[in-house]
């Protein structure tokens, strides 16, 4: 079994809090497979209802409106797995399949009849669109692809290395050559096969990269699919921006260009607005947004129109790029920009530690890579990611660090480079450091 993260997260929440627990995230995240096995240990009673499966099956849960109904057929299905509130709990996954059982959560919430727990692939896009929402009643809990220290963990690396790791980063410090270069293979491995779990799975049982590649087109297809099928008014546009991710992160700034869409001068942001929403809402794109006044907190100053979209996984960005060509990525192929690339994989280890996304645009200074809050310092950090040998070549950095309004107190400049060095108030780190940026345990939304 992969060893996730919010494995520990999930069986606090169980133990400590008596709100339903909802799991978003995109599909293929692990994030069935991961509740299945928390709540399976935890609970000596364990019932699993698909709702997805259900709306296309029997729909016993369809017309359900009244808690009293819903016992009725949950005991249909399970009355003899059904035992105390202490000791059961019910799986209600694919929520979002049936919004209205989403407002019932708060009655089975007062009811303690039964602990619940619930998970969706689009359940972001759900809750934005329903018009009640059990306040008091639920957490919520993003869940994302494995990141680069579980995918190191899945790879036999013990957790005395990452620890050692961790200590070095915290200190400043290099790691050794051999080490160094034992962690940007495996970097470099990771951006090939990325973190979706089956993805993962395959590169641990054989190495064949034809698989995984076959895998991430399916994948990527089942989210275009996604897409057209859940707002198929939009549909032509949705399958439009996902496939123009990659090319977009390809140009020079990035940004969505959203005249593109339609090959046509008069199209803007707003648009597709409710598309890009769409995309970023259901888990399968990470937005970053353009900051003019980089002053914490950073969303107070967030423009949504100047938009960088990335995949939600950094093994689909190679897939459709390189292809099984694995040269591209792992020998530094000369010509080769791996630019767009090592930017999708920081911005998927930022978002996956909780951190919201923002890049620094500026027609006069240039642009930064990416922008987080600190919130112990309440000042914001700037990070360029550098995929290349001109790692020191930064001169928009250079002069965002210098500007006395903006009160930078740190910066960082990310790349293949092994030596930690700091110098004129930037400090210099190698790619895979990444994985310890903002560490901690967030993301969860608390309704009350």
């Amino acid at each position: 079994m992969l060893y996730r993260k919010i494995q520990q997260r999930i069986e606090r929440h169980l133990r400590s809090s008596d709100k339903i627990l909802m799991i978003e995230g995109a599909r293929q995240t692990g994030k069935s497979y991961i509740v299945r096995h928390v709540c399976s240990q935890m609970f000596r009673n364990y019932i699993e209802i698909n709702l997805a499966d259900d709306k296309h099956g029997e729909a016993f849960f369809a017309q359900v409106k009244l808690s009293a109904d819903f016992y009725l057929q949950l005991s249909a299905i399970a009355g003899d797995r059904l035992g105390r509130y202490e000791d059961t709990i019910v799986f209600l996954d694919e929520i979002q399949e049936y919004p209205h059982l989403i407002s019932m959560l708060k009655s089975l919430h007062a009811d303690r009849r039964f602990h619940y727990i619930a998970s969706g692939s689009l359940l972001g896009i759900t809750l934005r669109r329903e018009t009640f929402i059990p306040m008091g009643s639920i957490s919520i809990m993003d869940m994302y692809p494995l990141d680069f220290e579980e995918f190191l963990v899945a790879n036999n690396v013990g957790t005395d290395v990452i620890d050692f790791m961790r200590q070095q980063f915290d200190k400043g410090e290099a790691l050794t050559e051999s080490l160094h270069t034992t962690m940007l293979g495996l970097f470099k491995r990771y951006l090939l096969v990325g973190g979706l779990p089956d993805n993962v799975n395959v590169f641990i049982e054989s190495q064949n990269i034809s698989v995984i590649r076959r895998q991430q087109q399916d994948i990527g297809r089942l989210y275009s699919d996604d897409a057209a099928k859940y707002d198929s008014e939009h549909k032509l546009h949705l399958r439009r921006i996902y496939g123009l991710i990659p090319s977009a992160m390809e140009n020079k700034k990035k940004r969505m260009v959203f005249r593109n869409i339609e090959d046509n001068a008069n199209k803007r942001f707003a648009d597709y607005e409710d598309d890009f929403d769409y995309l970023i809402d259901s888990g399968i794109a990470l937005d970053v947004k353009a900051i003019a006044n980089p002053v914490f907190p950073l969303i107070e100053s967030a423009r949504k129109n100047l938009l960088k979209l990335y995949l939600n996984d950094v093994g689909l960005l190679t897939g459709v790029l390189y292809g099984t060509n694995i040269n591209a990525v792992l020998n530094d192929k000369l010509g080769v920009n791996l630019g767009s690339v090592y930017e999708s994989v920081a911005a998927q280890e930022l978002k996956a530690h909780g951190h919201s996304l923002f890049y620094y645009d500026n027609k006069k200074n240039g642009e930064v890579d990416f922008l987080i809050d600190d919130f112990d310092s309440l000042s914001v950090v700037p990070i360029e990611i550098k995929s290349g040998k001109d790692y020191t070549t930064h001169s928009s950095l250079s002069h965002f660090v210098s500007t006395p309004d903006y009160g930078i107190r740190k910066a960082y400049v990310m790349s293949n480079e092994r030596k930690v060095l700091a110098k004129d108030g930037i400090v210099y780190m190698p790619i895979y450091y990444i994985m310890f940026f903002g560490a901690k345990e967030s993301g969860d939304v608390i309704l009350a």
